[in-house]
């Protein structure tokens, strides 16, 4: 059961089903209409201001001068690197960390005022009665030998976060450079994919004239559409591996590279090395891990006689006076902490517990340097033959034997299997001999970050 408000209804007027059929048929004309008259004034209003919205735009893209390629060098590389690189600037911070902590260590401590106030009341006869004030002064004067091996231990401190940075700094030169040359490595092999493409393309060209001429078979053409389809793909690919060894870069540098930029140098550059004697000696000194050992073995031999000299931390001078109504006394004191209960056991323990472990470390890294430089030293040997003899005889004797095998299929005596073979060997003889050369290059890169070459700031 509900209760609605009477609702009133207009009246129904009836119409004819004619009347009512051309009425719908008048108003679906009309509404086909509507859109081609609002077509047409759009169209009009784009023809006549088309020319005004297109000439600001036209303006700035003639005054916008295409962004041109920026040439840049290894060294211009690793500097902007080594400034805008978060990994590097938080290091950084570290040693403005460890140089404030020595003012830390420096500091004296501050003096201490103490305040007292009270009432005093007679109790027997011949005393008066009044307020009483007191002030007193305190000040601790630490033991010589805890704070010289606390000031000690900041210095040592810092020298450590100064060494830590030198090693953040020398991997990640070594590591831009690394980068650097993969992109260069990169820009080679697609240049070498690219002649060979070229190449081929000459070869099929040759090929299809002698199949239109009926002296081969189209099978060879065929195999020849096969190599260039090969050859484009890698083409593609090393061009795809130079985006990526460029986006690492660009990582590197915080995204502060230009947006197009290509890297100048080769894969050829070599040095005269010095003896293995010499290397030892250099990383020995230089190398900033070991440096950095160095600092902190001498930091827990600070910090275990700062432990030792804690037993008797100091003593505190005491002046004070106290007021009375009629009496004035002055006093000075002297308090010194007795070691009975805490002879500070556990602190000298865990000082030369952390100093042996340092020392361990110091002696394990040093030996394991050696060893890590003794196959640097090798590997750079092992590539350096490696280049040499597939530049003067691998890539030599590749090249003669693909024009033998060119002259030979021309004049008729051999397929085009073995010129294809004979491009091919070449390829591979070519790629080897790039891989030989960044492999040289990686080997002096890791010499360099062993000896610590890129540890210094220039």
């Amino acid at each position: 059961m509900t209760n609605a408000w009477p609702v009133a209804y207009p009246p129904i007027q009836l119409q004819s089903i004619d009347q009512t059929r051309k009425q719908r048929r008048g108003l679906a004309l009309h509404l086909h209409c509507i859109p081609l008259v609002l077509a047409r004034r759009v169209a009009l209003v784009i023809l006549l201001g088309l020319p005004l919205l297109m000439s600001p735009l036209l303006g700035r893209a003639e005054s916008t001068p295409d962004t041109e390629i920026r040439i840049i060098t290894l060294d211009e590389l690793v500097n902007t690197v080594l400034q805008h690189n978060a990994g590097l600037n938080a290091a950084r911070r570290t040693v403005d960390i460890a140089t404030a902590s020595i003012t830390t260590a420096t500091a004296y401590p501050n003096p201490r005022l103490e305040l007292n106030g009270g009432r005093g009341s007679a109790l027997t006869p011949g005393t008066s009665s009044g307020s009483i004030v007191g002030i007193g002064v305190s000040q601790v004067i630490e033991n010589p030998a805890l704070r010289s091996a606390r000031i000690n231990s900041a210095l040592f401190a810092e020298q450590g976060s100064q060494q830590a940075f030198a090693t953040t700094r020398n991997e990640l030169v070594g590591v831009v450079r690394l980068r650097a040359n993969e992109y260069l490595l990169r820009k080679l092999q697609a240049r070498e994919a690219a002649e060979s493409l070229s190449l081929l393309e000459q070869t099929r060209e040759r090929i299809k004239v002698r199949v239109e001429t009926g002296e081969t078979g189209k099978l060879d053409l065929i195999r020849a559409d096969a190599e260039i389809i090969n050859a484009r793909q890698r083409e593609e690919t090393a061009r795809l591996q130079i985006a990526q060894a460029a986006i690492a870069l660009n990582r590197l540098a915080a995204g502060t590279l230009p947006s197009r930029w290509e890297l100048e140098g080769n894969l050829e550059d070599t040095r005269v090395l010095p003896t293995l004697d010499q290397l030892r000696a250099e990383a020995t000194q230089f190398n900033p891990e070991v440096r950095f050992l160095e600092a902190e073995l001498e930091r827990t031999q600070s910090r275990l006689q700062e432990a030792n000299a804690s037993v008797i931390p100091g003593i505190e001078l005491r002046a004070s006076q106290l007021r009375e109504p009629d009496i004035r006394n002055d006093m000075i004191g002297l308090s010194v902490q007795i070691p009975l209960l805490d002879q500070r056991r556990g602190p000298k323990a865990e000082a030369a517990a952390d100093r042996e472990r340092t020392r361990g470390r110091l002696e394990g890294r040093r030996a394991e340097l050696i060893q890590q430089l003794e196959l640097s030293r090798r590997a750079v040997d092992i590539a350096a033959v490696r280049v040499k003899a597939l530049s003067e005889g691998a890539v030599r004797s590749s090249e003669a034997a693909l024009r033998v095998a060119e002259a030979a299929y021309r004049f008729g005596e051999r397929g085009i299997l073995e010129v294809l073979d004979a491009q091919r060997v070449l390829r591979a003889v070519r790629q080897d001999l790039l891989l030989a050369r960044y492999e040289l290059q990686s080997a002096l890169i890791e010499l360099d970050v062993l000896t610590g070459r890129y540890a210094a700031e220039k």
